[in-house]
């Protein structure tokens, strides 16, 4: 029997996972995003420019936000994004992009950022997860935004461990 050919969208939608490492508290970590995204650019200042509530209130559902960020070559890139979940006791929270530059390439992009605390030591692990679909195959897959992803965690994480 003849396996069925993946269809044409099969390739356009993906999701991109990574993880790192902080010193960090899980719940300090998912404060940022949840409680206080607008310090985020206090912490990265490089990577995101700022982060303005545009309706609801700062960490609950179907409130908006837009992100003010630098990706790539580009000096300055707009995502307007409704926070879709948000579980404090998992220290998760996830974000559809609903307007932006990111749509200019994607149909549809979600990012959740989970943090759990590290077993048998402090600190704790950042896991982002991207799950997307391009508009065209000539759209490449966006590895760089975890780069980006990556590097906002690290300097998010140097800012918390500033203030204790």
């Amino acid at each position: 029997m003849a396996e069925a050919a993946p269809t044409e969208a099969s390739s356009l939608v993906g999701k991109l996972e990574t993880e790192v490492e902080i010193k960090a508290s899980a719940g300090k970590f998912h404060h940022m995003f949840a409680g206080r995204p607008h310090h985020v650019s206090k912490a990265s200042p490089g990577n995101i420019q700022g982060c303005d509530l545009h309706e609801g209130d700062w960490g609950k559902v179907g409130s908006i936000v837009y992100w003010n960020y630098v990706h790539g070559n580009v000096l300055s890139s707009v995502a307007k994004e409704r926070i879709e979940a948000v579980e404090p006791e998992k220290n998760l929270i996830t974000f559809r992009v609903i307007e932006g530059d990111l749509m200019k390439e994607y149909k549809s992009f979600l990012l959740t950022i989970q943090v759990t605390p590290k077993h048998g030591g402090p600190g704790s692990i950042v896991h982002w997860h991207l799950e997307y679909e391009k508009i065209s195959e000539e759209v490449a897959h966006p590895e760089t935004l975890l780069q980006f992803c990556v590097e906002v965690s690290k300097e998010i994480d140097e800012h918390l461990l500033s203030e204790e």
